[in-house]
Formats: structure tokens, C-alpha cells, sequence
């Protein structure tokens, strides 16, 4: 996957997170099998810390659709807990298929529809805008 600036939702912290869900996505679908885990714990960190800024600018803002966003974003790390349980089980080869094939298209269509929905209501009340 490659980041672009079509990416963007236009919220700074939101952009930069993405950006950083997408470089260590990229380094987890090269990694080594022996680096693998690693990776793939960065990425689920990474993946909770952004979840969690998120879900503090909904409140923030007062979004209309917090509910159903945080929901996606459980719904979505208990998926990532399952394959960490795959992987640590051994299963490595499907754990780095989720990685290559499902995350990725998870990715843009969450950041399509609820990401860009977010950014624009936050947008509308006064969140900081990406340069």
C-alpha cells in the first residue's frame, strides 16, 4: 500500500497516524519471518494508540456517529487480537495474509467513510487542520 496525499482526511494528527498505519503496515507485509512478530505488535500498538486519539477528538467534538465509529474500532481490535493469538499459535502465514490482503482494504474503506466523516465534522468545530 502506498501513501498518498489522496489519503488525507485533513486533520493533522489523524494524517500523520494514518501515514504511520500505512509505513508500518509496508513493514510488516516485508518483514522477515522472524521479524514478523514484532512488526505486527508495532502495528497492533500503533493501530490502538490511534484508535484511542481518535475516539478522544469524537468526544472532543461532540460527533454524531461516536457510537458506531468506536464500535468499528472494537469490533477491529478484537480482529487483530485474534490474529495475535493465530500468530502466536504459529500461524504465521495466515496472520501475514490478513496483514497484506484485509488490512489494507479495510484501511481505505474505513478511512473513506467513517474517518472522512469524522475529520469533516471535527473540521467544522474548530479540530486542527493538516497543512
Amino acid at each position: 500500500m502506498q501513501w498518498t496525499k489522496d489519503l488525507k482526511v485533513g486533520v493533522a494528527f489523524i494524517d500523520a497516524d494514518h501515514q504511520e498505519f500505512v509505513d508500518q503496515l509496508n513493514a510488516a507485509v516485508a518483514a522477515s519471518d522472524a521479524e514478523f512478530p514484532a512488526a505486527f505488535a508495532a502495528l497492533a500498538e500503533h493501530t490502538r494508540a490511534h484508535f484511542a486519539r481518535e475516539e478522544a477528538l469524537m468526544d472532543q467534538v461532540g460527533f454524531f456517529a461516536t457510537d458506531v465509529h468506536k464500535g468499528e474500532h472494537r469490533r477491529v481490535l478484537a480482529e487483530v487480537e485474534h490474529f495475535a493469538g493465530q500468530l502466536a499459535r504459529g500461524n504465521l502465514a495466515f496472520v501475514r495474509a490478513y496483514v497484506a490482503e484485509r488490512l489494507p482494504d479495510w484501511f481505505l474503506q474505513h478511512r473513506n467513510t467513517m474517518d472522512q466523516a469524522t475529520a469533516a465534522f471535527a473540521l467544522q468545530r474548530g479540530a486542527v487542520p493538516a497543512v
